[in-house]
Formats: C-alpha cells, structure tokens, sequence
C-alpha cells in the first residue's frame, strides 16, 4: 500500500476525570482476513466518549492505553482482508466499531466487516456518521431488551435529541405507538418522525398526561426513574440507556460470576422498586451489528432521515474543544470530527 505509513490519532493513556485526549502519530493498523481498513471521513462524538475515558464503564469493557478514541464513523474502505466478500475497495460505509476495537478519531481504523454496513444513500460523511451509535441502541433496544409487539405503546421521555431521531421512525417501523417527551423546538420534527404524541416538558409534567404505556426507552436517568415506572402498566418493561446496569445486564452478557454479583449488588435498587411498580427492569450497552445496521440503512433510506448536526465541524487537532462541547455544553445537534 503506497502511502504515509502513520497518522493522527486522538488518544488517552489512562482514565482520568478530565476530559482531556492527545493527538498523536500512530502507525496505520494492519488489517486481518476478516477485516476492512476505512478511510475515515467523519466521527461522530457521544456522551459515551466521556464514560470511556473517566473509567466509568471500565467493568464493563475494559481497555489497554493508549487508547485511540471514538465509536462511530463514516468512510471509505481502503483496503479488504482475503477472506471479506461483502464489501469493495471505495465503498462508502459506516460502523459502530466493536466495543473492544474502539478507535474512530482517527484517519484510519481496521475493522471487522461484520461490523460495517453500506452507507445510507440519502446521507453524507457528516450525516453517516451520527446514526450507528444511536441507530442500534433504538435497535437493539426495541426488539432484543423490550421485545416489542405490535400495538403496543412505547414512551421515550428526553426523546427529542439524537436518539429519539432514530428511536421514533424504528418504533414506528415495528408496529408501535410512539410518545415522546422533549424541548418546544423539536416538537415537529418528532411528529414528522411518527410520534403521535409529544409532550412539552415546558408546559406539562410528562405523569400528569402519560400512563399505562408498554414499554418506557429512559435516555433521562436516575432522577426520572420513579416517575418513568409510573407511566407504565403492570407487566410492562423500562429499558434505561442511563440509569446503570443490574444483575439481568451481566447474565446476558455472560459475565464471571464475580462480575454478575457486582451488578446484581448496584442494580439491586432498581430492581426493587421496578418490582414494587409491577415491571422490569432492564439496561442496555450497545454492541456493533453489520447486519442490524443494513436494516437501518433501509429504514433511513426509506423515511428519508436527516440527522441534526452541531454547526461547527471539527478537526483532529480540535479534538479537546469538541469533546468538551459534548461534555459540558449544549451541541446544537450531533458533533462531529473530520478529516
């Protein structure tokens, strides 16, 4: 392969409270038979980045430094390993990189090509790059955690972000119906999307005007959690995107058994009171899926789905500035590095 044998990286090399990566120079990774090397045309930054690097999800992935950071991208496939026949040299994709392989601020990853669909055609880079991560949450979350039927009623409180973007037209896709909680502006969009209803948390509590929902998708946390299992019916199920992981999560995931008792002991509260309530309880961490992601594709090709994108693009160097936005302030929509 003739070209510059490194590049730039945005990097860690240990846990920290301070949201702080270096760039570095890095030798450009060697790709195995099963993988693809991506040229990387944009990364999309997530609140997730911040739980990475302050060691907040270390038990449940844990990682070697230094650490290159970032979960989701969009790009273009450089090079493909002997044993890969779903993809060509120049196709345009995306991915949410395996949970153990992270590594998307950078100008090029090598990954699993089980993990990589075809780019929808309706969107760029910028646009692509946005819709993995919280794509297969709404994925995963919808019918592997709640196993939804059609008929039934889902509620998503704090739904008018980047999730609810893709959780609305999914729930839509399966048969549901979509209640949405959120901010004055985004309202339109949200009905647009097929929810056929949205509350305004500006003028209403969410619990004065919802009850006796299916399932509840939580992106607000711990502080909503009482008021969220008072939305739904005896029997129904909460899924948490924020609220912490229990002992269901860890034998899923078929962690050790000392693991499993560590959840079981963190979740137990949530367990408890889901129980009082008559529901259960669950937490989700999404994993990559090639195939689930071409669903998606579909689905974004079809509804016509745009993301909402922070303004301001940012590049390798202004990695720290971007990350902060995120973490700190209020993106105007989806922040995203470019190369």
């Amino acid at each position: 392969m003739k070209m510059n044998k490194t590049m730039k990286a945005a990097q860690i090399d240990k846990y920290s409270k301070r949201i702080e990566a270096s760039v570095n120079e890095v030798a450009i990774p060697e790709i195995a038979d099963h993988q693809v090397l991506i040229r990387v045309k944009a990364a999309a930054i997530n609140p997730l980045e911040m739980l990475i690097m302050t060691g907040s999800v270390k038990l449940i992935q844990d990682y070697a430094f230094p650490l290159t950071l970032g979960n989701e991208l969009a790009g273009v496939v450089e090079q493909v390993g002997k044993s890969v026949t779903a993809f060509e040299v120049g196709d345009d994709v995306y991915s949410r990189l395996p949970i153990n392989q992270i590594g998307a601020f950078a100008a090029f990853v090598a990954v699993d090509a089980s993990a990589v669909a075809r780019m929808p055609r309706n969107l760029s880079y910028d646009e692509a790059a946005t819709i993995a991560l919280t794509g297969l949450t709404a994925y995963q979350g919808l019918h592997e955690e709640l196993n939804v039927k059609s008929g039934k009623k889902v509620f998503i409180p704090g739904g008018s972000g980047s999730f609810g973007q893709m959780a609305v037209p999914l729930a839509k896709e399966a048969g549901l119906d979509v209640i949405v909680s959120g901010n004055t502006a985004s309202r339109d969009r949200m009905r647009a999307l097929g929810a056929s209803e949205y509350v305004d948390y500006t003028k209403q509590d969410y619990v004065d005007v919802v009850s006796n929902v299916d399932y509840v998708i939580d992106t607000l946390g711990p502080n909503e959690f009482k008021k969220e299992l008072g939305t739904l019916k005896r029997g129904g199920r909460l899924l948490s995107l924020r609220t912490g992981p229990n002992k269901r999560f860890a034998e899923d995931r078929q962690f050790p058994f000392w693991k499993r008792k560590l959840f079981a002991l963190a979740g137990a509260g949530y367990d408890r009171t889901a129980k009082k309530y008559g529901v259960e309880y669950r937490f989700i961490f999404v994993r990559a899926d090639g195939k689930q992601l071409t669903k998606i594709t579909e689905i974004v090709e079809q509804q016509q789905i745009k993301p909402v994108l922070h303004p301001k693009r940012f590049s390798i160097d202004e990695i720290n500035e971007a990350l902060n936005l995120v973490a700190t302030g209020r993106p105007e929509g989806k922040v995203i590095v470019t190369w």
